[in-house]
C-alpha cells in the first residue's frame, strides 16, 4: 500500500476557485486558501486553525455526535438547530408544559435545563499519522490482516499521544484507508437547555418544505456549556459555571446578498463520492426505493395520529422527525442523480480513468477494479437491500420489533454468561424506559400492519393482545429472575417467539453474508482511490466526509431546479405570512409573530429594503451533520446557521453538482429578531457580540457590541 502523501505529490491542483469539497482545517494553507480568498474570504488559514492560538476551530462543537454546533458568548451560550435539539426539547415537555408547541426561554441561569447524556466535544489539535498507521502494511497482506495491523498501529499511537488528563483521542481514515489522522478532543457533558422556539417557528414548513426552497423555517435553539470551576469539563454539578471558551463567534448584522462568500465549518457525517457507476445505479434505483416505500408506510400511521392527539404528538415528535427527514431526503436525491445525468457521466468519467490506466502503463495493475466493481455489486444488491429492510422494520419504525431485537441481543449474553444477568437487566431496563417513555401501542400497531408485510408475508398482528412489551412494567417484569427463568419468559413471548426467527436469521445469515460479500466492495473502494489519483493525478480530490471537523467554502447563489423556474437566494419574513394556514399543524404561525410583522417591528434585524431575511442559500458542499454548522462569512463572523439542502442537491453525497446542488442556512438577523422581539430574551442578545463589517461599524476581531 502507498502511503497518500507520496501520492499527493503527483496531485497539480487547479489555480481556479473551486466550489465543493469538504476540507481538512489542518490542511488549507496554499491552495484552499487562496481558493477562498477568491471567492472573497478575507481569512487566513490560521485564522480558521491555529493549535497556538485561539481561532474559529475552537467556537465550533460536535453536538452530541451527529450534529455541529457554535459558541456565540464568552459566557459558552451555544447555537445550533432546533431540529438537533429536538430531542432534548421534547424530553423536557409535557402537556403541562408543552415546550414544543409554546417554546421555552429560561429568564436566567438557573431557569435553564440539564439534559442527561448529551455533549458537545471540541478539537483541540489534528495530527497526521499516516505513516506510524501504515507501518508494516504491505500489499501481499489480506484485508484483515491490513486493517489489524494498521488497528495495533493507532491504539499505540493514541497511549502516547502528548495530551492533558481530561482530553481525549481519536483516529479516522481518509480517503479510503489511503490517510490516517489523530483527533485530540475535549468534551464537555454539562449542556444545558437555555432557549427554543415553538416548533411553528423552528419546524415551520415540517415534511412539507423540508428539503426544498423556499424555506421558511427558524431552526435554531440555543444551550449553554457548563464546566467546572477550573473551566474544564465536568458532569452536572449545580457548581459548575459558564464555560469561558477559547474563541466565539461574532454576529453580522449586516447580513448577506448574493456573491458574499460563506464558509459552513462542521462535523459532516458521510459521504461516498468516489463511488462506480454501478453503485450509484443500485442505490438510486434498488436500495432507496424499498427503504422509501417502508418508512412512507410508517408515517402514513403516525402523521394521521399526530395530527388528532396532541399527547401523540408529543411523544412521537422526535421519531417521526427522524422518519421523515431519510425518506424525503432519498426521494430527493433520486431525483438529483436522473435531473443530473450522475449515471451517465460517472461512467464517462470511468472511460477517461480506463483510457489514463492504459496511457501512464496502469492497466494491468488496476485494469480490473471497475469490472471487479460490477461483478460484485451484481452478487451484492439483493443481500443490501434485504438487511435494510430488516433494520428499517426492526430498528427505526416499529418499536415493538426493536424491543425484541434488544431483548434476543441480552438472551444471547445470558446464554454465554448466566451471570451477567445484572449487566443485561440494567441494559434492557434503560432501553425499555426509553421507548416507552413516548410509546403509543395504538401508533405501533398501525406501524406494525404497515410495514412488516415489507418484510414477509408472515404478519400476525394478533401479538399485541398477549404480549408483555406493550406494556412497561410487564415488559420488566420479563427480565426479574434468574437468566434461565428470563429466557424461559422470552420464548414464552407472543411478541418475542414471532419475532425470533427473523432476528435469528438476520445474526445468522443475512448479516454475516452482508458482510461478505461487503468486505470485497470496501476493499475495491480503497483501491479505487489509489488507482484514481495515480491515473488521473490533476483531478481535484478531498476526502469522503466521516464525521470529522471539514470547512466547506462557496457563496451565497440561488439557482434554478427546473425549466424557467429561478430561486432567489434568500427568503423572507413575508414568505411566512402568505404561507400562514391556521390551524394547519405545518403552517400555522404564532399570533405574536403576526402582529411584529403587521406592525414592521423589527428591530435592528431587517435588511436596507425594510424586510426580515429568513433564510439563504449557499454552494457549500454539506450533507448529514453540518446541521447546526455555522455559516461564517468572509471576516469570520456569524451570518447563518446551516439546516438544510435543497431537494435536487441532496444528491450531493454521492455527485455534487455546483449548478443544483445548495445549502439552505437560516439567517442570523433572524435568529436573533425570534429572540429578541418573538420571545422578549433580551438578556441572551446582550451576551452576544454583535458586528457591522461591511458598513465598518466595528471589526470582529474588536469583538464590540452594538447597542440597539
Amino acid at each position: 500500500m502507498k502511503l497518500f502523501r507520496l501520492l499527493v505529490l503527483l496531485i497539480v491542483f487547479q489555480a481556479s476557485a473551486q466550489q465543493g469539497g469538504m476540507w481538512i482545517p489542518s490542511l488549507l494553507e496554499g491552495m484552499n486558501e487562496n481558493e477562498m480568498t477568491a471567492l472573497g474570504s478575507k481569512l487566513t488559514a490560521k485564522d480558521i486553525y491555529d493549535v497556538n492560538n485561539s481561532s474559529l476551530k475552537d467556537a465550533i462543537g460536535h453536538f452530541n455526535g451527529g450534529c455541529t454546533s457554535e459558541v456565540i458568548s464568552d459566557k459558552g451560550l451555544i447555537l445550533t438547530n432546533h431540529h438537533c435539539g429536538f430531542g432534548q426539547i421534547q424530553s423536557h415537555s409535557s402537556l403541562e408544559n408543552d415546550y414544543l408547541k409554546d417554546g421555552f426561554w429560561a429568564t436566567n441561569l438557573e431557569d435553564e435545563l440539564p439534559n442527561d447524556g448529551l455533549y458537545i466535544e471540541f478539537i483541540v489539535r489534528i495530527e497526521d499519522i499516516t505513516t506510524q498507521a501504515l507501518a508494516g502494511v504491505t500489499e501481499n497482506m489480506t484485508e484483515r490482516e491490513k486493517q489489524s495491523t494498521i488497528d495495533k498501529n493507532t491504539n499505540t499511537l493514541q497511549t502516547q499521544v502528548n495530551k492533558e488528563a481530561w482530553q481525549d483521542t481519536k483516529v479516522k481514515s481518509f480517503f479510503k484507508g489511503n490517510q490516517y489522522f489523530l483527533f485530540v478532543t475535549e468534551r464537555f457533558e454539562d449542556i444545558r437547555l437555555v432557549g427554543a422556539p415553538p416548533t411553528s417557528i423552528g419546524k415551520f414548513g415540517s415534511d412539507t418544505d423540508n428539503w426544498v426552497f423556499p424555506r421558511h423555517t427558524g431552526d435554531f435553539s440555543m444551550f449553554r456549556i457548563y464546566a467546572d470551576k477550573n473551566n474544564k469539563p465536568a458532569k452536572y454539578s449545580k457548581d459548575n459555571v459558564p464555560y469561558k471558551p477559547k474563541h466565539y463567534l461574532p454576529i453580522s448584522l449586516d447580513g448577506i446578498e448574493e456573491g458574499d462568500f460563506t464558509m459552513v465549518f462542521g462535523f459532516p457525517g458521510t459521504t461516498d463520492e468516489y463511488l462506480p457507476a454501478v453503485a450509484i445505479e443500485h442505490i438510486t434505483q434498488e436500495f432507496n426505493p424499498s427503504n422509501i416505500a417502508i418508512r412512507e408506510a410508517a408515517l402514513k400511521v403516525i402523521d394521521a395520529e399526530m395530527k388528532v392527539n396532541d399527547e401523540v404528538r408529543i411523544k412521537y415528535a422526535s421519531k417521526q422527525a427522524r422518519i421523515a427527514n431519510a425518506w424525503k431526503k432519498w426521494i430527493g436525491e433520486n431525483l438529483g442523480i436522473k435531473k443530473s445525468n450522475a449515471v451517465a457521466e460517472r461512467r464517462a468519467f470511468e472511460a477517461t480513468f480506463t483510457k489514463a490506466l492504459k496511457e501512464k502503463g496502469l492497466e494491468d495493475k488496476y485494469g480490473h477494479i471497475l469490472p471487479d466493481f460490477d461483478r460484485l455489486y451484481k452478487d451484492f444488491s439483493e443481500v443490501n437491500i434485504k438487511r435494510r429492510n430488516f433494520i428499517e422494520v426492526f430498528l427505526v419504525t416499529n418499536e415493538l420489533m426493536t424491543m425484541t431485537f434488544r431483548a434476543y441481543q441480552v438472551e444471547q449474553a445470558l446464554q454465554r454468561d448466566p451471570e451477567s444477568m445484572d449487566k443485561n437487566r440494567a441494559y434492557i431496563t434503560g432501553v425499555l424506559e426509553g421507548i416507552h417513555k413516548d410509546y403509543s401501542e395504538k401508533v405501533d400497531r398501525g406501524v406494525f400492519e404497515n410495514v412488516m408485510p415489507f418484510y414477509t408475508d408472515n404478519v400476525q398482528a394478533s401479538i399485541y393482545d398477549t404480549t408483555a412489551f406493550t406494556n412497561l412494567d410487564s415488559a420488566l417484569a420479563l427480565f426479574e429472575g434468574s437468566a434461565d427463568d428470563v429466557i424461559k419468559k422470552l420464548n414464552n413471548d407472543a411478541a418475542y417467539s414471532y419475532a425470533k426467527p427473523f432476528i435469528e436469521d438476520f445474526f445468522n445469515n443475512l448479516n454475516p453474508e452482508f458482510q461478505q460479500k461487503n468486505e470485497p466492495i470496501t476493499a475495491l473502494q480503497t483501491e479505487y482511490m489509489t488507482a484514481l489519483m495515480k491515473a488521473l493525478p490533476n483531478e481535484r480530490y478531498f476526502p469522503d466526509a466521516n464525521g470529522t471537523l471539514r470547512v466547506t467554502y462557496g457563496q451565497v447563489r440561488g439557482y434554478a431546479p427546473r425549466d424557467a423556474v429561478y430561486y432567489n437566494p434568500v427568503s423572507y419574513l413575508d414568505g411566512v405570512i402568505e404561507k400562514y394556514i391556521p390551524g394547519d399543524y405545518e403552517f400555522d404561525v404564532p399570533q405574536k409573530l403576526i402582529e411584529l410583522y403587521e406592525t414592521k417591528d423589527y428591530g435592528q434585524y431587517a435588511d436596507s429594503n425594510g424586510k426580515v431575511p429568513v433564510c439563504f442559500l449557499g454552494t457549500n458542499h454539506t450533507t448529514g451533520g453540518n446541521s447546526g454548522s455555522p455559516a461564517i462569512d468572509a471576516h469570520g463572523n456569524l451570518v447563518g446557521l446551516n439546516f438544510d439542502r435543497v431537494w435536487e442537491g441532496t444528491m450531493s453525497d454521492m455527485n455534487y453538482d455546483p449548478e443544483i446542488c445548495r445549502n439552505i442556512m437560516v439567517d442570523l438577523r433572524y435568529v436573533l429578531f425570534i429572540v429578541d422581539k418573538y420571545a422578549g430574551a433580551k438578556h441572551l442578545i446582550d451576551e452576544m457580540t454583535l458586528v457591522h463589517p461591511k458598513s465598518g461599524k466595528s471589526k470582529s476581531k474588536n469583538k464590540k457590541k452594538v447597542k440597539n
